[in-house]
């Protein structure tokens, strides 16, 4: 069974010369961006973040729906993979506070193309899945 993907007009036709095999470092990269930002919470934790500094409590609420287990596994995870730093102020009760690195704020390119995807794919999505 053959089905058209969407992505037929941007591949290039392959010579007989060269090697149209992806390179496994390229998808090697690809994967460890994917994981670092894949998980069912990470883009809402990431953009609540984008405005500073902020206290687990407050991210928390700031994200409806989100479980403090939850919170606090995919924060580590981000923290491990560098796109958020986690400070602990010295107060009594103790307090932390989470923001976003300087690797984070790298992928705000990223994110408004993301965003302008959305708005311009996104309805028509919608619709489609809707049709079905």
């Amino acid at each position: 069974m053959d089905f058209e993907t969407g992505m037929e007009n941007l591949t290039s036709v392959c010579d007989d010369d060269c090697d149209c095999s992806p390179d496994p470092a390229l998808l090697t990269d690809f994967r460890r961006a994917i994981h670092a930002l894949g998980g069912k919470w990470k883009l809402e934790i990431l953009f609540s973040l984008m405005n500073g500094a902020v206290r687990f409590g407050a991210l928390r609420r700031s994200i409806g729906g989100i479980t403090q287990h939850m919170l606090t596994s995919q924060l580590r995870e981000l923290e491990r993979d560098g796109l958020v730093a986690r400070t602990v102020l010295a107060s009594r009760p103790l307090q932390v506070e989470y923001e976003l690195t300087d690797a984070a704020y790298g992928l705000l390119p990223a994110f408004k193309e993301i965003l302008s995807w959305s708005r311009l794919y996104g309805d028509a999505r919608l619709v489609a899945s809707r049709q079905a």
